[in-house]
């Protein structure tokens, strides 16, 4: 598949040697060039030979280049192609649970090995067959992030309302008898559908692939109140949420035996609808599976004492030419989270109060608690619950990763500029807890 060139970066290898925009990429060292993974994985030689046509004629141009580096070329889209669309219908689908009128973005479901790689989206392997999984063991693309939820093919079929999703156990056999692919698998749990004795039998199943499966996270599946119509799924209650932890802590404390590592985990998430301690630091190994909420708490908390420790003593103590007072909004599950740490950050900053506020999620329903999917009506809604909190407050900061990756809409389409100006405050989205310390340094010296 022939892809044409959007732009070529002056002084660029490709540039240097007459490639130039809208010319149309053929081949690199005589093999085709599909989409992104073929691109950058056949540039990687310090010789290539570039193939390409410009108005229908054909032209080669010969780059020689440091091995790895880029050659300067840009196309119409990251992948070179479209997405993958997903194939499945799942029970526990988020994307299903959004209400009506979003924009069509938020609707699109990708279920992309491509993207699994770069941008570590978790991937049902349903979308492949062998032909490509050989082609990701022929480039090492690793890790790729599988989510599984239960390696019962009959159980998977119906978790994933795909016919053909019954062989995930061959297709992860096939990928770590390859000996070049390592995999971090999720498990979306259900209640009453793939925890319990199937939960048990999932990991274990996993655990035979050992080092090349390389992490398991359990989280709880979302629910959200757009929900009619859909299978009937319940939400986890403590009991229910302390059987999940439970299983995991069992098995994870065999491995350790056995394996020398943990290896399943459930989320922070689990723990806290459980209403039990989370592990600590230590228990959770290298946190592989931060994007999956496990560890993220013990995480961000090392995190912030090491930013705190590098603020000196005489920074901490100034008072500057005013008392400064912000607001912090979080989601419900991290409240009492995020209260701990801003009295951390105010003992180091004498000067600065930090007021934690946790907002109810009307947008997709009370069942949701995590801060991710906060949307901008949410945080007006905060605002008009705990209007006193916000009364003389110098900004309002708030989770960036409620924001799409681009940090500049909400999930119903609001922006930061317009919260910013319904609420009457300036708006700080905040990347993590280590950056709430930079924020208030920032402000601190600015007020000198």
């Amino acid at each position: 598949m022939a892809v044409t060139i959007k732009s070529v970066a002056v002084s660029s290898p490709a540039y240097k040697k007459g490639i130039r925009d809208g010319d149309v990429l053929v081949s690199v060292n005589g093999h085709a060039i599909n989409d992104v993974l073929d691109y950058r994985f056949r540039i990687t030689e310090s010789r290539i030979r570039v193939v390409f046509t410009r108005g229908g004629e054909e032209r080669v141009a010969e780059i020689k280049k440091p091995v790895y580096d880029d050659i300067g070329l840009e196309f119409e889209t990251f992948l070179m192609d479209s997405k993958m669309r997903c194939r499945n219908k799942c029970i526990f689908c988020f994307i299903d649970q959004n209400p009506p009128g979003m924009r069509e973005s938020i609707y699109f479901k990708d279920d992309d090995t491509r993207l699994s790689f770069f941008m570590g989206n978790y991937v049902t392997l349903t979308n492949v067959d062998y032909g490509e999984l050989e082609r990701l063991i022929e480039m090492k693309i690793s890790p790729i992030n599988v989510s599984v939820h239960s390696t019962d093919p009959e159980l998977r079929v119906k978790l994933l309302g795909n016919r053909f999703a019954g062989d995930i156990l061959d297709k992860i056999k096939f990928l770590a008898d390859s000996g070049k692919v390592r995999m971090n698998c999720q498990i979306v749990s259900c209640r009453n559908v793939n925890d319990g004795e199937a939960l048990e039998k999932t990991v274990n199943d996993l655990a035979a692939f050992y080092p090349r499966v390389e992490s398991i996270a359990v989280v709880p599946a979302g629910l959200t109140k757009w929900r009619d119509g859909l299978y009937p799924l319940e939400a986890y209650d403590e009991s229910s949420a302390r059987g999940v932890t439970e299983i995991t802590e069992r098995l994870g404390d065999g491995f350790l035996k056995t394996l020398g590592t943990r290896l399943v985990y459930a989320s922070d998430e689990f723990y806290i609808i459980a209403n039990k301690p989370l592990p600590p630091y230590e228990f959770y190994e290298d946190f592989d599976q931060l994007d999956n909420g496990v560890g993220l708490i013990r995480s961000a908390e090392r995190d912030i004492k090491d930013e705190l420790e590098f603020v000196s003593e005489d920074v901490g103590e100034k008072a500057g030419k005013k008392d400064l007072k912000y607001v912090l909004i979080t989601g419900k599950a991290s409240e009492e989270f995020m209260r701990g740490v801003a009295a951390d950050v105010c003992k180091v900053f004498k000067n600065v109060r930090i007021s934690v506020v946790g907002a109810v999620n009307r947008f997709f329903g009370e069942t949701v608690t995590v801060a991710g999917l906060l949307t901008g009506s949410d945080y007006i809604g905060a605002f008009e619950d705990f209007r006193e909190a916000f009364e003389g407050s110098d900004g309002v900061m708030i989770p960036a990763v409620s924001l799409r990756s681009e940090r500049d809409l909400f999930l119903d389409g609001m922006s930061p500029g317009e919260l910013s100006e319904k609420i009457g405050l300036p708006v700080y989205p905040i990347e993590n807890g280590a950056d709430i310390v930079s924020f208030v340094r920032q402000a601190v010296e600015n007020q000198e």
